[in-house]
């Protein structure tokens, strides 16, 4: 099955490359990752009109749905900017749903994440206690954007059933983490008796859809780095020489190349078929996105792999632009659960008797 996209997304999608082509350049992106600047790019992309793009109007974005989300996240990747505000805070906008104030300040700068480690399936559970007045406490590790936001999304057990919490990040304790792949963060939120206010969300439901989202738009994320590392080894190949001749015209370089294009191509209708599965609430969308995330991450992972060994030495070095991408594709791959983890989830899904 091959998925197109409409004329219109096609439209922005190119609309944005250029964007991101005239604002992010790979000097600039290089000097905000090396200073551990995330605000300036965040800024700007809000100023500018993007971060509602994808969003329900009724929640105070610009329209679409996942489908312009994935298209967004995968644009962000084959750039490498920092995008960990931006996506944290399209997967726990749906929370909001009856708070458009809220909604809104979030897409206005105003950044939210949901409380949940960044390196799970996010559907596991709760890991926080709330007392009878609805204060909160424990700690959760590894949060996808976690001293970047200025709200915090939590689940928790409410008698028979899961409820949804807003918490204000002024009121929590943050500790930022250092990641290989600095376009993204993550830090460790600990929580004392903190106040929270309830979000007419049944809890169960969210989650379900906050993972089948993290899944597609890390999945795009994914892919456009692989895209990029294409890009890069293909350029490469023509440019180093042995024995005279391009190593681009060795069959090895070919075929390592080829299998990269094979992959992502592969993985592009995988992708955007889930995520308009995804976004209509179609039966089988969460299985349709586990394997976009499975499939997409694994083989991203391994075009970091082959890219590296085609541009040899020299893509190691950090003058080089191939690691901001190669360390990118390596943390997607673990990004909200690993492939095998969704792959055991796609076994369970099945029924194969």
């Amino acid at each position: 099955m091959e998925w197109k996209l409409s004329d219109e997304q096609i439209t922005y999608q190119e609309t944005l490359r250029g964007w991101l082509s005239d604002t992010a350049s790979a000097a600039t992106v290089r000097a905000w990752l090396d200073e551990g600047d995330e605000r300036t790019f965040e800024a700007q992309f809000v100023r500018d009109g993007w971060s509602g793009v994808g969003i329900p109007e009724a929640l105070g974005g610009q329209g679409g749905g996942l489908v312009e989300l994935a298209l967004t996240a995968e644009e962000l990747a084959r750039a490498a900017v920092p995008s960990a505000a931006w996506l944290a805070t399209a997967l726990a906008v749906p929370a909001l749903a009856d708070r458009p104030d809220a909604a809104e300040k979030a897409f206005a700068g105003k950044a939210v994440t949901l409380l949940v480690p960044a390196d799970e399936v996010p559907d596991s559970g709760p890991v926080l206690a709330m007392d009878s007045e609805g204060r909160l406490s424990g700690s959760v590790p590894r949060v996808l954007a976690g001293s970047r936001v200025d709200s915090f999304v939590a689940v928790v057990r409410e008698g028979d059933h899961r409820a949804v919490r807003l918490v204000r990040a002024e009121d929590v304790e943050k500790s930022a983490r250092r990641l290989l792949d600095r376009s993204r963060s993550v830090a460790d939120v600990r929580l004392d008796a903190v106040p929270s206010e309830p979000l007419p969300v049944e809890g169960e439901a969210f989650l379900r859809e906050y993972a089948a989202r993290a899944a597609v738009l890390v999945a795009a994320d994914s892919l456009g780095a692989a895209e990029r590392m294409l890009a890069l080894a293909v350029d490469y190949s023509k440019q180093r020489r042995q024995f005279g001749v391009p190593i681009g015209s060795f069959q090895a370089v070919k075929h390592a190349a080829a299998t990269i294009l094979v992959g992502t191509e592969a993985g592009r209708s995988v992708l955007y078929y889930a995520a308009a599965t995804v976004d209509a609430g179609e039966p089988g969308c969460g299985l349709h996105a586990a394997a976009a995330k499975a499939q997409i991450t694994a083989e991203s992972a391994r075009a970091a792999d082959s890219a590296l060994t085609v541009h040899g030495a020299i893509g190691y070095t950090w003058e080089h632009d191939l690691h901001l991408f190669s360390k990118r594709a390596k943390l997607d791959e673990y990004l909200f659960g690993t492939p095998a983890q969704w792959n055991e989830r796609i076994a369970d899904g099945l029924r194969l008797v």
